[in-house]
C-alpha cells in the first residue's frame, strides 16, 4: 500500500512533517524598519551592508566532537546597497526588523562600513587594507566577525569616530602595500543595541594626517616594522598598527597653532 501511495500524497506528508520548510524571507507590510545611516565624507566609500536574520524555528543542525547533535538558530544573509539621499552625503537602507517567512526570521545584526576611495594616490599597485567597519548586534547572537565583547548601548545608535589614512608596505612574502582607516578601535567597531531602531555612523576623516608604516626586508632578530607619523617622529618597535592617541595629540598640537 505504500509503495502504491501517490507521488502528490507523498509530497503533502513530506511538506506537513516540516522538513521542507520554504527558508525565504517574506517581511510583513507591516513589520518595524531598522534605519541605518552613514554620513560619508569626501575620499570616503560605503561599503555594502551585510545583513543577517536568524530564525529559532528553522535550526541548522551540527555535531560537537563527541558526535553529539547540536541546534543551533537558523540565519539567513542578505547583502543591501545603501542608497544616496538626494545630493547629501548620507546614505541610507531600511531594514525589516520581522523577516517573515515560514522560519519567523528576525533581524540579528549588520555588518557595514567606508572604505578610502582613492588607493592609487599613494602609488599605481597600492590597493585598500582595512578598518572603517562597524558591526551592530541587535539581539545576543554573535556575528560571523567578531572579536571581543561589543559595547552595549540602550535605544538608538550613534557613532562619531575620527579616521586616519594609515599605508602600510610589507616586504616579506609577496611585496603588498596597502592604505588602510585607522581608530581606536579594532578594524570592526562592535556594538549591541537591543532597542535601536536608528543606527547612525558618522566617521570623520582627517585626510591630511596620514601615518606610514614599513615592515622589515630581512626577516632577521632585532628587525621590526617602523612606523612613521605626521610629525615625522619614528617608532621602530615592531608594535601593530599606529598608536591613535599620539596620531590625535599631533594633529590637535597642528590645528591648534593655525
Amino acid at each position: 500500500m505504500i509503495k502504491k501511495m501517490p507521488i502528490a500524497i507523498l509530497t503533502l506528508c513530506v511538506s506537513l512533517s516540516g522538513c521542507a520548510k520554504d527558508r525565504s524571507l517574506a517581511p510583513p507590510a507591516d513589520s518595524e524598519q531598522m534605519t541605518i545611516t552613514v554620513k560619508v565624507p569626501h575620499e570616503l566609500e560605503t561599503e555594502t551592508l551585510e545583513v543577517m536574520y536568524r530564525s529559532a524555528v528553522c535550526k541548522n543542525i551540527t555535531h560537537g566532537a563527541s558526535g553529539e547533535r547540536i541546534e543551533l538558530e537558523g540565519y539567513h544573509g542578505i547583502d543591501v546597497q545603501l542608497q544616496r539621499l538626494g545630493a547629501s552625503d548620507l546614505y541610507q537602507a531600511k531594514l525589516p526588523i520581522d523577516g517573515g517567512g515560514a522560519c519567523q526570521w528576525h533581524l540579528s545584526n549588520v555588518m557595514f562600513g567606508v572604505v578610502y576611495g582613492n588607493p592609487t594616490r599613494f602609488g599605481e599597485n597600492v590597493t585598500y587594507g582595512a578598518g572603517g567597519g562597524v558591526v551592530v548586534m541587535f539581539d545576543r547572537n554573535r556575528p560571523s566577525r567578531s572579536s571581543g565583547l561589543p559595547i552595549k548601548v540602550d535605544g538608538d545608535l550613534t557613532i562619531k569616530k575620527d579616521y586616519y589614512l594609515w599605508v602600510d608596505e610589507e616586504f616579506l612574502g609577496p611585496y603588498k602595500k596597502t592604505v588602510n582607516l585607522t581608530s581606536d578601535g579594532d578594524i570592526y567597531l562592535m556594538y549591541q543595541a537591543l532597542q535601536a531602531r536608528q543606527v547612525y555612523f558618522e566617521p570623520i576623516l582627517h585626510p591630511d594626517f596620514v601615518v606610514y608604516s614599513a615592515g622589515p626586508k630581512i626577516k632577521k632578530e632585532g628587525n621590526h616594522t617602523v612606523i612613521t607619523y605626521p610629525d615625522g617622529s619614528v617608532e621602530p618597535d615592531g608594535r601593530w598598527g599606529p598608536n591613535f592617541r599620539k596620531l590625535q595629540a599631533i594633529r590637535q598640537a597642528a590645528e591648534s597653532k593655525q
